[in-house]
Formats: structure tokens, sequence, C-alpha cells
């Protein structure tokens, strides 16, 4: 087990070198010359000269590239061009904004999707089968800001019921907290909901019809227990896996979510920074997204090692 862990450690080294090397890029293979974007139209010549400097764009891409690795390897994600305020503390203003939308919307999705494709799985070709693979279509096919938009109307224009943007701190109160997340997460999580129980429900169909479940049925064992116990457990690595890679899918729908909720995290600092051509900004945060998906998929490899035997050693 400690041996596959390492392994596992080390083979995120080179892939985010990758993932840097790539983020670093975009200041290179933006289209025209990054300055002259950001000084404007009315700019002289030593405006967008002085640009260029304070990006690095007079030095060479492997000596700029060294020292921004360095930095960053120091906490130090570069200054905004716009704000002039540091880079890590644009983010840790935003931060937490993000990471409650994201950890309610997987709670949520996991609490409802499982069950669902369990349940599903075990009334296969009835209409409760149906009906969930009816949500999972739908929740596919229609774009998390029609879903946004959609619970924005009903909920907090038409009902009144629930905020139509903003957030509140969760050190301010969990109910409060909840009032502003609970529409962007059920709007984010939809795809998500839709993801996990097909998956679900399809690997728990393949674990149904094994053998030692026949066997734990001629023992009499009850079918809560047959489920949850047995087939879950068993089904679990592909369920453990789909959730990790769904991770990718929060982090591209928090932009989305955050600028339909008017949400200030690091979705809408995102956006925000691609329209001004803030390219500090857009490094830092590509950068702590990609980070947050190698070290999500990581210790879902790690998890591995619970289910899998095999792996152990």
């Amino acid at each position: 087990m400690f041996a596959y862990a390492v392994r596992r450690v080390l083979a995120t080294i080179p892939v985010m070198a990758i993932v840097a090397l790539f983020v670093f890029s975009l200041l290179y293979i933006a289209p025209g010359d990054p300055a002259a974007v950001i000084a404007g139209d009315q700019a002289t010549p030593q405006d967008v000269e002085r640009i260029r400097a304070s990006l690095g764009l007079d030095r060479p891409f492997l000596v700029r590239f060294g020292e921004w690795v360095w930095n960053i390897l120091n906490g130090n994600m570069g200054v905004s061009i716009f704000t002039n305020l540091p880079v890590t503390t644009m983010i840790q203003q935003r931060i937490e904004p993000t990471l409650s939308l994201m950890v309610l919307t997987l709670c949520l999705a996991v609490s409802i999707a499982v069950p669902m494709g369990v349940i599903a799985a075990w009334k296969q070709g009835s209409w409760i089968d149906r009906a969930v693979m009816g949500f999972a279509v739908l929740g596919f096919s229609v774009p998390v800001f029609v879903v946004g938009y959609v619970l924005a109307y009903i909920f907090a224009l038409e009902l009144d019921w629930l905020p139509v943007q903003g957030y509140t701190a969760f050190r301010e109160g969990f109910f409060p907290w909840l009032e502003n997340l609970i529409l962007p997460a059920i709007a984010l999580g939809g795809v998500y909901i839709a993801l996990i129980a097909r998956i679900t429900r399809a690997t728990m169909l393949e674990v149904l019809q094994q053998d030692y479940i026949r066997t734990a049925r001629a023992k009499g064992a009850g079918q809560r227990s047959i489920l949850f116990l047995h087939a879950l457990k068993n089904a679990a690595v592909p369920i453990v896996t789909v959730i990790g890679i769904g991770v990718a899918l929060l982090i591209g729908g928090a932009v989305v979510t955050e600028s339909v909720f008017a949400i200030p995290g690091l979705g809408r600092l995102t956006v925000d920074a691609i329209l001004r051509r803030d390219y500090p900004v857009i490094q830092g945060v590509v950068l702590l997204f990609s980070f947050v998906y190698v070290l999500v998929n990581l210790l879902i490899d790690l998890l591995y090692t619970l289910f899998d035997p095999r792996i152990r050693y």
C-alpha cells in the first residue's frame, strides 16, 4: 500500500509540471500582443513597453518560466495588472464561496445520486428505473445556466422563497449560508447527479448478477443488506472514480453558476480576469483549479486501496 501511494504521488509531479507549462504559456499563445491589448488603443509605445516589462515578455521564455515556477513554489503568484493586488490575496478573498458551493453540490449529488442508482438497478425495467434514467438524460441535456435561470425565476422571483443572487459567509449563520447556495448547488449538481446515478445503476446491475449475491439471498439476507452491504461495497470503485472525475464538471460549472447567481467566487473572478485580459490572475486561478483536480484524483487513487485488495501492497 505504501509503495503504491508513493508511486501515485510521484506520478503527479510530471502532470503538474506539464500543467504549469501550459498555464504559463497562456500569456504567449494568446492572440495578438498581450501588452498592447491590456494597454488599450490610447496607450503610447512607452506604456506598452512598460506592460511588457511587467509581464516579463521582454525576457527569454525559459528564464521567465523558471522564475515564475520559483515564485509559485514560494507562494507568489504575481500581481494583478488592474487591481495591483497580489493574486494570492485575490484568491483568498474569493475561495470561500467557490469552496462552499462545490462542497454543498458534492454532498447533495452523492446523497441523491447513489440511492437513485441503487434503486434503479434493484427495480430494473420498472417505472422507477425509467424515471431515474429519464432524469439522467435530462440532467445531461439541459445546460447549467438554463437550469439556474429557471430555478431563480421560479423560487426567487415568482415565489420569493430564496434570494436570487449573492453570498452569505458561513460564519454569519448556517441557514443564511444555505439559503444563498441551495439554488446554485441544485443547478450545478444536476449533471453531476445524472452522471453518478447512471454509473451507480450500471455497476450495481453487474454486481447483482454475481454468484455471491445469489448466495447471500439463499442464506436469507434481507434486500437492504444485499443492496447496501454486499452489492454497493463491491460496486464502489467505479462510483468513486466517477465522483473524482466529476470534480472537473464542478470546476467548470462553478464558473457559469457563479456568473448566473452573482456569487463572488473564483469562477466569477476568472470570468472578470478573462474579460480584462488580467493574465496573472488567469494563470493563478487556472493553476489552482488544475492542482485541485489533480489532488482529488490522487486521493481517489489512494482510496482504491480501501476497496481493491490487489493494490494494498
